[in-house]
């Protein structure tokens, strides 16, 4: 069986590891407390002797500055409000991300109140929605009649939205981008 240390499986996922107190390479430290005030700086042996006095860890917040910066706080604390962070974080790149709808224009009109109330579902979620008319074959020959569908796809929706980018031809047919206002 092969031993594969921490280190290894953190550089392989790419999984940012926190330095806590015995793990810490530097010799003087800028501490914070719990509650956020600074204690200054001050040799690691004594940050760690404080921090155990209080029965806490000693993590490592930033490296990039020298002395690095050091908080007094518990372990499993300080990884719940990474983690939380990091949510937050993802939740505020929705508006990055876009989700598609394609339609033809042989589409009836209760499936385009269906596809309508999609959309409306993702403008609330904060998504870019692409809306796409595919045009097959001698369908290509009605980019009126398509333009005209997508048209009243548009008039349908009741979210109020702009549009991202216009009408624009594809090599499969029609595409428009829209956002929530």
């Amino acid at each position: 069986m092969i031993k594969i240390s921490k280190y290894l499986i953190s550089n392989i996922y790419n999984i940012k590891r926190t330095l806590l107190n015995n793990q810490i390479r530097a010799s003087n430290v800028r501490v914070v407390d719990e509650t956020g005030k600074q204690l200054g700086v001050m040799i690691l042996k004594e940050a760690l002797r404080l921090a155990w006095g209080r029965n806490l860890d000693l993590i490592q917040i930033t490296e990039k500055v020298d002395p690095p910066v050091c908080k007094i706080i518990d372990h499993g604390k300080y990884r719940y409000q990474q983690e939380k962070k990091e949510k937050t974080q993802k939740k505020q790149q929705k508006a990055g991300q876009i989700k598609e709808i394609r339609i033809t224009p042989r589409i009836s009109d209760h499936d385009l109140e269906t596809k309508a109330h999609k959309i409306e579902k993702f403008l609330k979620k904060g998504y870019k929605v692409r809306i796409n008319v595919m045009l097959r074959g001698r369908e290509k020959t009605l980019q009126d009649f398509a333009k005209a569908r997508l048209q009243n796809l548009l008039k349908i929706i009741q979210e109020s939205f702009k549009i991202e980018q216009e009408i624009k031809r594809s090599p499969r047919g029609l595409n428009i981008i829209i956002i929530r206002e």
